[in-house]
C-alpha cells in the first residue's frame, strides 16, 4: 500500500538518511541527552546533506521535494529514539523555516532561511507563554511601533531550541484592543539586547533545549516585521495543520520502532520454555497494536498527500494528531510491559521513548483543544479556512 506514496526515489533517500543518522548521530545521543546540547557540527552536517531545505526553495538553497521527503526525514528521526533530538531538528525545519519561508520578505529569506537552509543558523518559533498554551488569542506580549522600529516586551516558554537558537519567530500583539485580530509576527536575531533565556528541565525529549524566554524592552527593526501587521494570526492558523501532521507522523513512527523492537524482544526472551512470541495473550495484543499503527500510518499518509495537492487540512490533521498520539502512547506503553523489569531501565530504549512520547497529546495543541476543534467542525460545521494570500 505504501508504494502508492513511495517511488524508488523515495526508498533511496530513507536508506541514506537510516545510514547517515546511525553513522553521524547515533554515536552522541547519549551525550546530547545528558548535556541537553546538541553540538553544532551536527546542524551544519545536516544542512551540509540537504535534509533541511526539504520543502524550501530552491532559489535559498532548498530542494524543493514533495512532502513525502519531510514524512520519511521525520519517521527515520523517531528511529533513533531521541525525541528532543528529532524535535530541535523538525522544529527549526519545520516551525521557525516555514514562517520564513511563506511570511519573510526576500531581504528576510537571504539573511535567514538561505543560512538555515545550511545549518549555520538554527531558529525557534516563539508562540506559547506562561499565561496561555493553546489559547493562542490569549497571549499578552505586545509589540509597540516607535518609529522605525517595534519595542517587544513579554514573554514566551515551552520553546523547542528556545536556548541555544541563532533567530527566534516571535507573535506579540501589535494592536491589543483588536484581540487575535491584532496579533504579528517578527523574526528576531538572538543578539538583540533585551533577550534572555532559561533551560527548562523536563520529563523527556532531554536532548532538545527547551526554554523560557523574556523580553524586555527589545527593539526589532520594522523591516523584521513577518507579512502584514496584524495578520499574525491567521498565519499560525494556516500552519498548524502542517505541526499537528508532522506530530502525528511522529507518533506513528515512534510507535512502529517500539513494536518493531519489542517484537524483536520477545523472539529471544524465554519463558516456561517457550518464546515470549508464542504466548497466545500477548500474540493478539501485538495484533491489535500493530492494526492500530498501520490505520494511522496509512491515514496520515492520506493526509500528506492532500496536504501537497494543496488541500487544506486542518480537520483531518487535528484528528490526525488526536488519534495517533494517544495510540503512540498506549502501544509504547503496551511494548514497554512485555518488555517486563526490563522495559523499566534506561539500558533499554523504551523508557526513554515512553517519557518522549507522552509529549505528543500536550505539545502543538492538547488532545482536549483539538476535541473541540474537531466537534466544531463535525458538529457545528464550522469551517476554517486558509489564510488569504
Amino acid at each position: 500500500m505504501n508504494n502508492v506514496f513511495f517511488s524508488e526515489e523515495h526508498q533511496l533517500f530513507r536508506e541514506s538518511l537510516r545510514e547517515f543518522l546511525q553513522k553521524e548521530v547515533v554515536p552522541h545521543i547519549e551525550k546530547w541527552e545528558q548535556t541537553g546540547n546538541i553540538d553544532r557540527f551536527i546542524w551544519t552536517r545536516m544542512g551540509e546533506m540537504g535534509y533541511f531545505g526539504l520543502a524550501a526553495p530552491e532559489e535559498y538553497g532548498g530542494l524543493d521535494l514533495d512532502i513525502f521527503y519531510t514524512v520519511i526525514f521525520l519517521e527515520e528521526l523517531q528511529r533513533i529514539n531521541s525525541g528532543g533530538f528529532a524535535a530541535a531538528m523538525w522544529a527549526h525545519a519545520y516551525l521557525a523555516m516555514t514562517h520564513l519561508k511563506v511570511e519573510g520578505s526576500s531581504a528576510i529569506k537571504e539573511k535567514f532561511l538561505t543560512p538555515s537552509i545550511l545549518g549555520e543558523k538554527i531558529g525557534c518559533l516563539c508562540i506559547t507563554e506562561p499565561f496561555g498554551g493553546s489559547d493562542v488569542a490569549g497571549m499578552r506580549s505586545t509589540a509597540v511601533l516607535n518609529g522605525d522600529h517595534y519595542v517587544l516586551n513579554g514573554s514566551k516558554t515551552f520553546i523547542t531550541n528556545g536556548v541555544y537558537s541563532d533567530y527566534l519567530i516571535v507573535a506579540a500583539k501589535t494592536t491589543p484592543e483588536k484581540g487575535n485580530k491584532g496579533l504579528s509576527i517578527f523574526v528576531i536575531d538572538r543578539d538583540t539586547e533585551g533577550i534572555s533565556a532559561t533551560k527548562l528541565d523536563k520529563l523527556g525529549w532531554r536532548a532538545s533545549d527547551t526554554g523560557e524566554i523574556a523580553f524586555s524592552d527589545v527593539k526589532i527593526p520594522v523591516e523584521n516585521l513577518m507579512g502584514e501587521e496584524d495578520k499574525g494570526f491567521s498565519y499560525i492558523m494556516q500552519h498548524f495543520a502542517l505541526e499537528r501532521l508532522i506530530m502525528g507522523v511522529n507518533a506513528h513512527a515512534r510507535a512502529e520502532y517500539a513494536l518493531e523492537y519489542t517484537l524483536g524482544y520477545m523472539s529471544d526472551r524465554i519463558a516456561f520454555g517457550k518464546t515470549l512470541d508464542k504466548f497466545q495473550a500477548l500474540r493478539h495484543t501485538v495484533a491489535e497494536m500493530a492494526s492500530e499503527v498501520e490505520m494511522v500510518k496509512s491515514f496520515n499518509y492520506a493526509i500528506a498527500n492532500n496536504l501537497n495537492s494543496g488541500d487544506y487540512v486542518v480537520k483531518e490533521a487535528s484528528m490526525s494528531k488526536l488519534l495517533a498520539t494517544k495510540i503512540a502512547d498506549e502501544v509504547i506503553y503496551k511494548c514497554l510491559q512485555m518488555l517486563g523489569g526490563y522495559g523499566y531501565m534506561e539500558d533499554y530504549p523504551l523508557a526513554r521513548m515512553f517519557r518522549d512520547s507522552r509529549l505528543g497529546p500536550i505539545g502543538g495543541g492538547t488532545s482536549e483543544i483539538l476535541k473541540e476543534i474537531i466537534a466544531k467542525m463535525v458538529i457545528d460545521k464550522k469551517e476554517y479556512k486558509p489564510a488569504a494570500k
